[in-house]
């Protein structure tokens, strides 16, 4: 098990997983690492990083870029007639966990 940070997100991993990530520079079927590992451990110990643990990395296979679900944003103010409207969609990386090394 580890915490990473990646995105202004922390995310806590372990081999196998597979989650969404804030969008990451890379294709498809390519190997990406996560050095800001902030916690590693197992069943027996576990290593707090200050802030990071030195020499952890978290080695991960794109699996697909895609979108998030649309969110609608709204603006309105009663009795003046001011009304917008905005969409966003978050583009996201899939990635999967294959390896941690600590």
């Amino acid at each position: 098990m580890a915490v990473i940070k990646t995105g202004g997100k922390q995310y806590i991993v372990k081999e196998g997983d597979v989650l969404d990530v804030e969008k990451l520079a890379a294709e498809g079927g390519k190997k990406v690492e996560f050095a800001e590992v902030l916690l590693v451990g197992d069943e027996k110990r576990v290593e707090v990083g200050t802030p990071i643990v030195e020499g952890a990395v978290v080695v991960a296979e794109v699996m697909a870029q895609k979108k998030a679900k649309k969110i609608r944003v709204f603006k309105m103010e009663s009795k003046k007639g001011y009304r917008r409207t905005h969409g966003h969609r978050q583009q996201l990386t899939q990635v999967k966990i294959l390896a941690i090394k600590a």
